[in-house]
């Protein structure tokens, strides 16, 4: 029987927000696995105790990433977690996108300002565009700008800058408010599903504003130039790692082809409780990442 542990938050008073969290425990069980939610800050529990770690809802981590990532790189020399701590690594830091680039992967232009960077030359002058911080989730710290918010768009980078953040600015890709952000799963190197969602970053809405993370969820079939650069994204992970899970969004670019948004290795929503067909498939390969 093996030892499952499924790192979360803690929600304190609040209800979880993960609902795929207690199918997932169900299913595992079911499947006679002993699998248990522990927040990952927990410093009652002993990880190394479980023959599987599998991140899940750690969705506090982003301001807390340091701590966060020497967490997991600490359960990983105890046992194994998943996904590895060298992946995690390098996924906490949005600034992967341009590694990504450099492999040839079409993903959103995307350009960096550290604290003490310049920002005039960085912000689009002739189309809307984001400002969004390296580390987050959630749409934390992120906003939508036109041309004339300039002004305030400075405000808000300052504000990053001002807690030590790096900042990404990056043109609107208008083509969301047409075919949305499609997110394509993947889950013991297979497509598991995908969804569709439409764009949460509205004109107007303060970058320090509760945002709806998944507005409109929908399932989606994903398209043969979708998951070839899905595909891609995957392959351009420095080292070839073994992933056990996967989620790559994309939007499409200003020729119509799709680009990768964001390239979630860490805790993505499986969206599990929209796509319930999926609870097998994921309860058999964590059970098998498990007795490896």
């Amino acid at each position: 029987m093996p030892r499952i542990a499924l790192a979360t938050y803690d929600p304190g008073a609040e209800p979880s927000k993960d609902q795929d969290l207690p199918v997932l425990l169900r299913a595992l069980a079911d499947a006679g696995a002993e699998a248990v939610a522990r927040p990952w800050d927990d410093p009652e529990t002993e990880w190394g105790g479980y023959d599987l770690v599998l991140l899940r809802s750690t969705w506090d981590y982003s301001w807390r990433a340091d701590e966060f990532v020497a967490w997991v790189e600490r359960v990983g020399k105890t046992t194994r977690i998943a996904n590895p701590a060298d992946v995690v690594r390098w996924n906490t830091d949005k600034r992967y996108l341009g590694d990504l680039a450099a492999a040839g992967v079409p993903v959103v232009p995307t350009r960096y300002l550290a604290p003490g960077d310049p920002a005039g030359p960085v912000i689009p002058a002739d189309r809307d565009f984001v400002v969004k911080p390296t580390f987050g989730a959630g749409a934390r710290f992120a906003a939508r700008y036109t041309p004339g918010e300039h002004d305030t768009a400075l405000r808000h980078l300052a504000r990053m800058h001002e807690e030590g953040l790096t900042a990404m600015v990056q043109p609107y890709a208008s083509g969301i408010d047409v075919s949305g952000e499609r997110a394509l799963q993947f889950f013991g190197g297979r497509l598991l599903h995908a969804s569709r969602k439409r764009a949460v970053l509205t004109p107007g809405t303060a970058y320090d504003a509760e945002k709806v993370a998944h507005p409109d969820l929908a399932p989606w079939t994903p398209t043969p130039a979708e998951l070839a650069v899905a595909e891609r994204a995957l392959a351009a992970v420095p080292d070839a790692p073994e992933l056990l899970y996967a989620r790559v969004d994309l939007v499409d670019g200003e020729d119509g082809r799709p680009q990768v948004m964001e390239l979630e290795l860490v805790e993505p929503n499986l969206f599990l409780f929209l796509h319930p067909q999926s609870v097998a498939a994921v309860t058999e390969a964590v059970i098998g990442a498990a007795r490896r």
